[in-house]
C-alpha cells in the first residue's frame, strides 16, 4: 500500500515537471489533474488506515506506517497546492526557480518510490543513503528559496506579482520540506527495525 502513494507520488511529481504549461487556459487542466493525483492519493491513505485497524500484526509498527502514509500524502497535497495557486494567479510559465525547485521535487519523488520498494523487500540498511539524497536535495530547495526571494525583492516591481510569487516559492519549499519529513520517517524505521 505505501508503494501504491509512493509510485502515485512519482507520477505526480512528474506530471508536474514534464506538463507543457502554454498559456492560462491550461491551468485548469494541469491542476484538475494534479487534484486527481492528490485525491487518489487520499484514497490509498484511507485504506491504509482501514487495513491497520484491522491487522493484527504488521511488518513495522503501525504507528510508522500510519506517520510514513501520512507524509507521503503531505508531499501530494503540496503539490495540489501548488497547482491550485498557479490556477488562482493565472501564472502560466514556470520561472528559473520553480523549474528548479520541481526538478528537486521530482528527484525526491524518485528517491522516495526507490526507498518505499527497499522497505517492502525488507532491505532497510540501503535506505539510509536514499533518505540522505533526497535530505540533500531539500537543501538545494532551501538555498534556491532564498536565491528566489532575493532575486524576486531586488527586480520585481509589481508588489501583487511579488506577493504572488513569494506565496508560489513558498509552497514548493514547503513541499521540499514533506519530502525531508518522508526522509526522517524512513530513518525512524531503520532505526527502529535493523
Amino acid at each position: 500500500m505505501l508503494l501504491d502513494i509512493a509510485q502515485n507520488l512519482k507520477d505526480s511529481a512528474d506530471f508536474l515537471g514534464n506538463f507543457e504549461l502554454n498559456n492560462v487556459s491550461d491551468l485548469k487542466e494541469f491542476a484538475n489533474v494534479l487534484k486527481a493525483y492528490e485525491s487518489k492519493g487520499d484514497q490509498y491513505v484511507h485504506t491504509v488506515i482501514t487495513e491497520l485497524n484491522k491487522a493484527f500484526i504488521t511488518p513495522i509498527e503501525r504507528e510508522d506506517i500510519l506517520q510514513l502514509a501520512m507524509s507521503l500524502d503531505d508531499v501530494l497535497d503540496g503539490i495540489d497546492n501548488f497547482a491550485a495557486m498557479l490556477e488562482i494567479y493565472s501564472i502560466a510559465k514556470f520561472d528559473e526557480y520553480v523549474k528548479e525547485f520541481v526538478k528537486n521535487i521530482q528527484s525526491c519523488a524518485a528517491e522516495i518510490l526507490l526507498t518505499i520498494n527497499l522497505l517492502s523487500e525488507k532491505k532497510l540498511s540501503q535506505i539510509s543513503a536514499h533518505a540522505i539524497k533526497i535530505k540533500e536535495y531539500e537543501s538545494q530547495c532551501d538555498i534556491l528559496y532564498r536565491r528566489a526571494l532575493k532575486q524576486l525583492f531586488s527586480t520585481c516591481k509589481d508588489p501583487i506579482q511579488v506577493i504572488q510569487y513569494k506565496e508560489i516559492y513558498e509552497i514548493l519549499e514547503e513541499v521540499a520540506d514533506y519530502c525531508q519529513t518522508v526522509a526522517n520517517n524512513l530513518e525512524t524505521v531503520i532505526m527502529k527495525n535493523a
